[in-house]
């Protein structure tokens, strides 16, 4: 492993337009739960099954239900950036990476400081009232009674993209486009199995690409490093 480690250190060293595209994984050492994992979302037992709740149809139809599982689940506001986290947001500024690509939906990667982030699947840290579209903070909506409303009337909904939604189509072209010019892409934390973010892969044509996640992947066998361990316990080490 230190001698994969040092391979990385090397291919960073290389290289000078680099781009990390991340998914759970990046977070759940913050304390995050994933998703897919044998104690992620999806593996927990709820009245409806989460992959229902987070649905625009359940969002429209129940949406009592939703904010329920939404608040008690989806709440970030209280965690903190994690040494990936911290260690990508220095790269940046550094000059090093140019883009951050991200699945999840926490603002962790800001909470750092990186500058440059797409997110693919939005981010409760932004919500909008779906009459007047007035703005209102991540703090509005999760200290709010049950169902939260605008001033107006109207019903807020948080700016993240739920199943049956599709993806922002600007977030996507910029998210394509900095991997086109990369030359070196770190894909981490994410078992790449969700179309349209998966695909994304598709576009890098660089030098080094580089798989970082506790399990094997789809694309392992494409990769030029893969390494099959912690996030946290690699970029420490950067």
């Amino acid at each position: 492993m230190d001698e994969k480690i040092k391979q990385f250190k090397r291919m960073l060293e290389e290289s000078n337009n680099v781009v990390f595209f991340g998914g759970a994984g990046v977070s759940t050492e913050s304390g995050i739960p994933d998703f897919r994992s044998k104690d992620g979302l999806y593996n927990q037992h709820y009245e409806y099954p989460p992959e229902e709740i987070l649905s625009h149809t359940f969002f429209k139809n129940n949406i009592e239900e939703f904010y329920r599982f939404y608040k008690d689940k989806l709440n970030s506001l209280n965690y903190e950036p994690n040494v990936t986290h911290i260690k990508l947001a220095e790269l940046e500024k550094m000059g090093k990476i140019k883009a951050i690509i991200t699945q999840n939906i926490d603002g962790l990667h800001q909470k750092a400081g990186s500058k440059v982030v797409y997110e693919l699947h939005g981010s409760v840290l932004r919500n909008y009232c779906m009459k007047c579209n007035k703005f209102y903070d991540a703090e509005y909506v999760f200290c709010s009674n049950g169902v939260p409303k605008c001033r107006c009337g109207g019903t807020i909904k948080p700016d993240v993209v739920l199943y049956e939604e599709g993806l922002d189509d600007e977030t996507v072209k910029n998210a394509i486009d900095s991997i086109k010019k990369a030359d070196m892409l770190i894909i981490a934390g994410t078992s790449l199995t969700v179309y349209p973010a998966s695909g994304l892969i598709n576009y890098f044509n660089g030098k080094y690409l580089v798989l970082i996640n506790r399990s094997s992947t789809p694309y392992d066998g494409i990769a030029d490093l893969v390494i099959n361990d912690s996030l946290g316990k690699v970029f420490s080490q950067i």
